[in-house]
């Protein structure tokens, strides 16, 4: 029997004629998978339920942050207690310094950090911050990952390896994107070619250091060693955008996981405890030249905002307490996603999967997925329908191909269990 989903819909049709699609995210329109977008009204633990009512195991969890799950008791009284005593002043609360300490602990090669409203801010204001630093003007970066919508990252791939990028949505011109390389993703001849066309002339390579926008996809074995080896040689600066990994995948993020250490680090998501916020550190000697301090400029009203930093406090401090919550994590995500797979192969369902801690994706192609060039090859049709049925059937994905999805210190082997057999049940249908 077929969820109804009438207040979404009558919702839908009320912010469409306000808001620009009707949402302030493009993928919340539901434009890669078909169907119509539904309104969420509460959430609670893992759960998450829409204007009509229905029940949903949720599987974004505000893509990433919420970690403890919906409406942490932590995180809620810490909001509260902030907020009675006023929600933003334009001016420094004694909580940024509490939370910026927090977090400089998780990463050893940080010592100062400046925080702000988005990862799109922390990773604009880090490129800044690198070409301030080396007096450089191009940047790396890497096809199928995203860094927030900048106009120099908003970026498709050029003609050949080590070309420059060429706008990749209306209204970023040309001269925006010129300074911009765009390679593969886990390609290092790709990088070496481009070091070597572009000697002592490239300020900065970014990357997601386990892409999360592609779908999840890891880097291959020694591909990190030698970004780091790569950048330091020719002295640019190697910037981890930890948006999503960072406290996600460990308390250090992907760079302890991994035992990298970039250059700077940005951040978002989770270090709000879901509220909005970004953050980019790294060395003083780097991060001293951020104004006032230096010559590179960048300054937000809401930077640092009392709201945002007494989530974020709340949620890192219970991290760093229970760090053997990322072991409970990483089974569980790895059971739902063994558990999935089985029951696609058994259906004769062609299918493949990337996990790396409590991030994963099911991609609808025979894989591996290691770049954007495989992921693209995706069947995003078949995903559609998945993502329609499991949802139908209480599950809620991230509503494209190309997301990662994530689990969280809330989600119970109940929740496991009801998402294997609703996916068994999909995948029967979809071989009826």
């Amino acid at each position: 029997m077929a969820r109804k989903t009438d207040q979404s819909r009558k919702l839908q049709k009320r912010a469409e004629q306000l808001i620009p699609g009707g949402v302030n995210s493009p993928v919340r329109a539901f434009r890669a998978v078909g169907g119509e977008p539904l309104y969420i009204v509460r959430g609670q633990g893992s759960h998450i339920w829409d204007a009509d009512g229905n029940e949903y195991v949720d599987y974004v969890g505000s893509w990433g942050p919420l970690i403890l799950g919906h409406a942490a008791p932590t995180v809620v009284e810490a909001v509260t207690s902030a907020a009675r005593n006023g929600t933003s002043f334009g001016a420094s609360t004694p909580a940024e310094a509490d939370l910026a300490e927090l977090v400089i602990s998780a990463f050893p090669h940080m010592q100062k950090i400046r925080f702000v409203s988005s990862g799109t801010e922390a990773v604009m204001s880090a490129i800044r911050l690198a070409r301030a630093y080396t007096k450089r003007k191009y940047i790396v970066k890497f096809e199928g990952c995203y860094h927030g919508h900048a106009d120099a990252l908003l970026v498709k791939a050029g003609s050949g390896v080590a070309t420059l990028g060429i706008p990749g949505s209306a209204g970023v011109p040309e001269e925006f994107t010129r300074f911009t390389l765009a390679l593969p993703f886990n390609d290092t001849d790709a990088l070496e070619h481009a070091f070597k066309k572009f000697r002592h002339q490239i300020a900065c390579v970014i990357v997601e250091p386990v892409v999360g926008n592609m779908g999840c996809v890891p880097p291959a074995r020694g591909y990190l060693e030698a970004l780091r080896a790569i950048t330091s040689r020719d002295k640019a600066i190697l910037i981890f955008d930890e948006v999503m990994t960072g406290f996600r995948l460990a308390f250090g993020g992907a760079q302890e996981l991994y035992a990298i250490q970039p250059d700077l680090t940005t951040m978002g998501k989770i270090i709000g405890g879901g509220l909005p916020v970004g953050a980019y550190g790294g060395a003083s000697e780097i991060m001293d030249l951020v104004s006032p301090l230096g010559p590179m400029y960048q300054a937000g009203t809401l930077s640092g905002n009392p709201l945002a930093m007494a989530a974020g406090y709340a949620t890192l401090r219970y991290l760093r307490e229970h760090k053997d919550l990322y072991s409970k994590l990483d089974r569980l995500t790895a059971e739902i996603v063994a558990g999935v797979s089985v029951a696609a192969k058994d259906a004769g369902i062609t299918m493949c999967h990337n996990r790396v801690g409590s991030m994963f994706t099911w991609f609808f192609t025979p894989g591996p997925v290691t770049d954007w060039t495989s992921a693209a090859k995706c069947d995003s049709e078949a995903f559609g329908r998945f993502f329609r049925a499991m949802l139908e059937s209480g599950i809620y994905l991230p509503p494209s191909q190309f997301e990662a999805a994530f689990v969280g210190a809330a989600h119970t082997e109940s929740d496991v269990q009801q998402t294997i057999a609703a996916a068994k049940q999909v995948f029967a249908w979809a071989h009826a």
